[in-house]
């Protein structure tokens, strides 16, 4: 079965950088969403099994993004994809129920490891 991922990051780039390693490996891309706002919205609203979700977004902190899956009992298991690297702020990510806390720069490789876990 496909698994079904939301793109969550402000940067083009690295959507598409997320985007391409996900789809060459079979995962299907239904949604992007460029800051905090987009992201809760289009998570509740495609319900996708996984998300990828940056920390630092225009609008919000993926943390909080977190806590308000975590809250709304939404069924997506987060992967957290940030070049905010301090143990502290990694922990924070896994304690708010993200399932793994990936560093940019990051290689294909990881990122299909850690989406492969769920």
């Amino acid at each position: 079965m496909t698994k079904n991922v939301l793109i969550v990051d402000d940067s083009l780039y690295m959507r598409t950088v997320i985007k391409d390693y996900l789809e060459q490996a079979g995962y299907k891309v239904v949604g992007q969403a460029s800051n905090g706002e987009e992201a809760i919205d289009l998570a509740f609203d495609l319900q996708p099994d996984i998300i990828t979700l940056d920390n630092i977004l225009p609008d919000m902190i993926g943390t909080d993004i977190l806590k308000v899956y975590s809250k709304e009992k939404l069924g997506s298991k987060v992967i957290m994809i940030s070049a905010v690297g301090q143990e502290s702020v990694i922990q924070e990510g896994l304690n708010l129920g993200a399932k793994a806390y990936i560093v940019k720069p990051f290689t294909s490789e990881q990122l299909l490891q850690e989406v492969g876990k769920l």
